[in-house]
């Protein structure tokens, strides 16, 4: 044995910047790609939005450069692409004087005076939807009505950590232990504030539990009486359809428990949630679907989701032919060629979606034709398998991505479902409308004849489904359907006497 030095050649998959930024960019929703170019715009001075609509970034050509809008560094877009646009609803409110100030006052009518408004007539009358304030919180609301109702700076310091706790479907969150603890007061005095705000606005509001909440509105509506207690401290009768057991502990005969049931549903057991919250992030669609002449489907890009860039060469011109220093050429080269890669990234993932979009189409044909009945199994790899692509790629630009079709808005993750073999050796079928399936069974039963698990098992195999009975109870439990027994009990109750 002794030391010695080898050669030996070998080879290795190296991921370079610009690849990694490239699998990024397949697997960002359409609100983090457009997050992460309003980065690299601000980062990369050679980048410029390519906005058709913008006059002022126009890029006057230059003699001593290409142009920058050449076609060589534009992405290479179809015109099919380029011609839709999401039209967004706007509610049109009515905002005219005459609606919105009375008709008559005492000195005249209430439009007399506004013509002369900043010298504008009234076709020149000022927005009114300009001035329309945001809506108000559920921690603010109550924090008003706080003080108008307790005046002892000690209490108030209480109410507001009780108030700060309460979440956005009106709940208190935390032990009131806790609470007094924290503030140095003593435990009844915490619950005596609570007290208090419990008789805010919302009704219900300030609860640490349904049952509470629910008893705070009996209350307010004079219906909290034995029976009625005793029903909301068996909620769990009530959910479970026990009927037999809720008349038991509540001393009533079936008319008045289905009256008393009917009240507890027009409760509200969320009383925060009519307050504004966090904004609702409205789903954009990254691809349409339209049927064609023909019966065929047409596929585009949504171009709202598509940011547009491209490479200032004029500028990189002007400034490469001035003086500088090593450091600063190589920062410029850089920043070229990030430039570049880029605008082919974004490109190449707007291939890439229409790509795995127009497969998906194909392959769930039936689907857009006829209703998710006619869904068919579908995995990532038959999909890569089609379209040449590996099985990752196709998950990356699936995830997070939403489709826009004449039946509705979906993820396209939702076209990729299991297969449930078919009962006569014929085609599997796809897991969601088996779901869908049962629940149309589910929907047709006879009260007096509710089907069970091992019955709707049947009905599925007389129609080619071959389905386990546990297969089908987990279907019927993701789709918060009742067993039998408790939707037999719940049919019963319902049936006129």
């Amino acid at each position: 044995m002794s030391p010695k030095l080898v050669l030996r050649q070998s080879q290795s998959l190296q991921i370079t910047p610009q690849l990694m930024q490239a699998i990024k960019l397949l697997q960002l929703s359409s609100l983090e790609l457009s997050a992460f170019v309003e980065r690299e715009l601000v980062q990369n001075p050679l980048l410029e939005r390519d906005d058709p609509d913008d006059n002022s970034l126009d890029i006057v050509q230059s003699d001593d450069g290409p142009s920058p809008s050449s076609d060589d560094e534009r992405p290479d877009w179809t015109s099919d692409q380029l011609e839709t646009s999401t039209q967004s609803v706007a509610d049109n409110l009515d905002t005219a004087p005459e609606n919105v100030f009375p008709e008559d006052t005492p000195t005249g009518p209430a439009t007399a005076g506004l013509g002369s408004i900043n010298g504008a007539g009234l076709d020149e009358r000022p927005d009114f939807d300009a001035f329309v304030t945001r809506e108000i919180s559920l921690h603010e609301h109550l924090s008003e009505q706080m003080t108008m109702a307790i005046t002892a700076s000690d209490d108030r310091l209480i109410a507001t950590m009780l108030i700060d706790a309460i979440d956005e479907n009106g709940y208190v969150q935390g032990a009131l232990e806790d609470f007094a603890e924290r503030l140095g007061a003593g435990l009844e005095r915490v619950e005596t504030v609570l007290t208090t705000i419990q008789t805010f606005d919302p009704i219900g509001v300030g609860a640490r539990s349904l049952s509470e909440c629910l008893a705070l509105q009996l209350r307010d509506k004079n219906r909290f009486d034995p029976a009625m207690q005793a029903l909301i401290d068996h909620l769990e009768l009530a959910a479970k359809r026990d009927f037999a057991g809720l008349k038991r502990r509540c001393g009533v005969d079936m008319d008045d428990l289905t009256e008393m049931l009917g009240e507890i549903r027009a409760l509200d057991p969320k009383p925060g949630r009519g307050f504004s919250s966090a904004p609702v992030e409205t789903v954009i669609p990254d691809i349409f679907v339209r049927e064609e002449q023909g019966g065929t489907w047409g596929i585009e890009l949504n171009p709202e989701t598509m940011p547009r860039v491209l490479v200032n060469r004029t500028y990189y011109a002007q400034i490469d032919r001035a003086t500088l220093s090593v450091d600063e050429k190589s920062y410029l080269s850089e920043q070229l060629q990030s430039a570049s890669w880029l605008v082919k990234s974004l490109d190449q993932r707007a291939r890439t979606m229409i790509k795995v979009g127009k497969e998906i189409v194909r392959q769930q044909d039936g689907f857009f034709a006829h209703g998710v009945d006619h869904l068919k199994p579908l995995t990532l790899r038959q999909v890569a398998d089609e379209i040449e692509m590996h099985e990752s790629t196709v998950s990356r630009v699936t995830s997070n991505k939403y489709i826009a079709t004449p039946r509705g808005v979906f993820e396209l993750k939702y076209f990729f479902t299991a297969a449930i073999q078919s009962a006569d050796g014929g085609d599997a079928h796809a897991a969601e409308a088996v779901r869908q399936r049962i629940k149309k069974l589910i929907d047709a039963e006879d009260p007096k004849k509710i089907l069970s698990d091992d019955q709707l098992v049947q009905a599925l195999k007389d129609d080619g489904i071959d389905i386990a009975r546990r297969t089908v109870a987990k279907y019927r439990e993701s789709m918060r359907i009742a067993s039998s027994v408790q939707r037999r009990r719940e049919k019963r109750a319902a049936m006129p006497a």
